[in-house]
C-alpha cells in the first residue's frame, strides 16, 4: 500500500528495508492510545476552526468504529501497514473519504508516537500500582495475623536476633510501598502532553495545546517541542522503577525458596503454586518464586537496552527511538505477571509457626539479650560480650541452647546470673522489649500496621 510519506519517493521501498523499518508487529498494542489521541486532536482542531463540525464528527465516528471493530475482531491489524498510525489513518480514509485525510493536520508521527507511548506508560503505571496494592494488602494481612509469631532474624544468612513474622513481612511492605511512591512520582513528572509539537519545531496552525492536553487528563502541554519528541526519560524512569519492583520480588522469592527447603521448613507453598519432578516423586518445587527470581534479569535488560539506545542520540527524533516499545511492553507484561503470581502464592502460603519459633530458640538469637542482661547487672558491655561468647561455645559443645542450661551451669561461667535470666532471654521478652519505632515489639508493630492501613486506605490511583 502507499505510504503516508511516499510523495517524495520515485520507487517503492525495498521489502527487506520495509520489514526492518516497520513497527506494526508491536506498536499495534498502542491502538487505543492512538485513537484517543487522534480524537482529542480533531476535537481541538474543530474548536480552533481548522476542521468543520461535520468533519470532526465524521472522523470521531470513524475512529470509534475502527476501535470497536478491532476489539470485536471484525478488523485485523496486519503487516500490510507500516505502523499503527498508518493502519488507523488508512482505514479511516477508506471509511469516511476525504475528511479522514484532514485528521493529521498540524501533527507529525513524531509527536503522535510520543503521545501514544506516554498514554500507554501512564495507564500501565495505574495497572501496576493496583497490582502492588493487592500485594500490600496481602502483606498487611500476614502482619496483622503474626504479631507474636517468633522467628529468627538473619544477617549474613546466619541467625542473629529474634524477631516476628509480622516484622519480617513489614520490611517487604516498606519496599513495595516505596515502589508505589516511585510510580506516583514518575506519573506526575511525565504527565505533560507532547501533542502539537509537530516533527520537532511546532506548527504554523493555531493549535490549542493546553486544551488538547486537558482532554486527555494531562497537567498541561510540554514546553519545548524539540524535547517533546526526543524525550524518553519517562520510559527509562519507569523501567528503573519496575526493575526495583522486580529486585524486591526477587529478594522475597529467594527467601521463600530458602524457607521452603527441607532444611528450613518455615513455609509450605500451596500445591496449586508448585510443580514436581519428572524423575523424583518426592519433589515439590517452588517454581513461581524461582521464575520471578529468573525473570528479574529480563526486566533489567529492558532498562539497560533503553539506556544504551538513548545515550548517543542527537536531537530531535531518530528512528533508534522506535526500540523503546518492544522492550518496554515485554517488561510491563513480565512485572505484572510476576506481581500477580507472587501475590497469589503468598496469600495461600502456609507458615509453620512452631518450626520458626524452634529455629529462633536453637540459634542463639537471644545471645545479645543475654549480654544486655549482664550489662544491666553492672557488667561492662565488652566483658559481657566475652562472657556470652564463652557461653555459646559451651552450648555448642553440649549441643544445647542458652535458655536450656541450668542456673548452676550459667553461674559456672558468670556468678552474676540469677534465676531472672530465663525470663530476660525468652523469645517473648527479647522481642517485646524492643519498642522503638520500627522495632518488632507488639506495640511498635501495631502502630506501624495502623500507618500501613492508612497508607493503603489513601493510596493514590488516578483513573484518567
Amino acid at each position: 500500500m502507499a505510504q503516508l510519506w511516499g510523495g517524495r519517493f520515485t520507487k517503492p521501498t525495498d521489502q527487506l528495508v520495509y520489514d526492518f523499518n516497520a513497527s506494526i508487529k508491536f506498536d499495534k498494542r498502542l491502538l487505543k492510545q492512538d485513537i484517543e489521541g487522534s480524537i482529542a486532536h480533531v476535537v481541538m482542531l474543530e474548536k480552533q476552526g481548522i476542521l468543520s463540525c461535520e468533519e470532526k464528527d465524521a472522523i470521531v465516528k470513524g475512529l470509534t468504529g475502527i476501535r470497536k471493530d478491532v476489539e470485536d475482531r471484525k478488523l485485523e491489524i496486519t503487516s500490510e501497514y507500516e505502523d499503527v498510525h498508518s493502519f488507523v489513518e488508512a482505514n479511516l480514509i477508506d471509511r469516511i473519504g476525504d475528511a479522514g485525510k484532514k485528521m493529521h493536520t498540524g501533527r507529525s508521527r513524531n509527536d503522535q508516537v510520543a503521545l501514544d507511548m506516554k498514554l500507554y506508560v501512564r495507564s500501565e503505571i495505574i495497572c501496576i500500582t493496583e497490582e502492588l496494592q493487592s500485594l500490600l494488602n496481602t502483606l498487611l494481612h500476614i502482619m496483622e495475623e503474626n504479631l507474636t509469631t517468633y522467628m529468627p532474624g538473619f544477617t549474613h544468612l546466619q541467625k542473629a536476633q529474634p524477631t516476628t513474622l509480622a516484622h519480617h513481612m513489614g520490611a517487604y511492605f516498606e519496599m513495595f510501598k516505596r515502589d508505589v511512591q516511585r510510580l506516583h512520582d514518575i506519573y506526575q513528572r511525565m504527565n505533560y502532553c507532547p501533542l502539537g509539537s509537530g516533527a520537532f519545531a511546532g506548527t504554523t496552525y493555531s493549535l490549542d495545546r493546553s486544551y488538547t492536553a486537558s482532554l486527555m487528563g494531562f497537567e498541561g502541554p510540554t514546553l519545548n517541542s524539540m524535547d517533546s519528541v526526543a524525550d524518553r526519560d519517562y520510559v527509562i524512569e519507569f523501567l528503573s522503577a519496575i526493575s526495583l519492583i522486580m529486585m524486591h520480588l526477587s529478594r522475597f522469592s529467594e527467601e521463600v525458596i530458602i524457607w521452603n527447603s527441607n532444611e528450613y521448613r518455615f513455609v509450605e507453598i500451596d500445591d496449586a503454586d508448585s510443580t514436581g519432578s519428572s524423575l523424583m516423586p518426592q519433589k515439590k518445587n517452588p517454581d513461581i518464586a524461582e521464575l520471578v527470581r529468573g525473570k528479574t534479569g529480563r526486566v533489567y535488560g529492558a532498562l539497560m537496552s533503553m539506556l544504551t539506545t538513548m545515550k548517543g542520540i542527537p536531537l530531535a527524533y531518530n528512528k533508534d527511538m522506535q526500540e523503546d516499545k518492544e522492550v518496554t511492553f515485554d517488561a510491563i507484561d513480565t512485572v505484572k505477571d510476576c506481581i500477580t503470581l507472587f501475590d497469589g502464592m503468598l496469600s495461600t502460603m502456609k507458615f509453620n509457626r512452631e518450626t520458626m519459633e524452634a529455629s529462633a530458640t536453637k540459634g542463639f538469637t537471644n545471645a545479645t539479650d543475654a549480654a544486655d542482661y549482664l550489662v544491666n547487672k553492672g557488667v561492662p558491655f565488652r566483658d559481657a560480650h566475652g562472657i556470652i561468647g564463652q557461653l555459646v561455645l559451651y552450648c555448642l559443645e553440649k549441643n544445647t541452647s542458652i535458655d536450656a542450661l541450668s542456673l548452676d551451669e550459667l553461674k559456672e561461667i558468670s556468678p552474676v546470673f540469677e534465676a531472672d535470666v530465663y525470663d530476660a532471654i525468652s523469645l517473648k521478652t527479647c522481642v517485646e522489649k524492643r519498642l522503638t519505632v520500627g522495632a518488632p515489639g507488639q506495640k511498635a508493630m501495631e502502630d506501624v500496621i495502623k500507618c500501613n492501613r492508612d497508607f493503603l486506605d489513601n493510596l493514590w490511583i488516578d483513573k484518567k
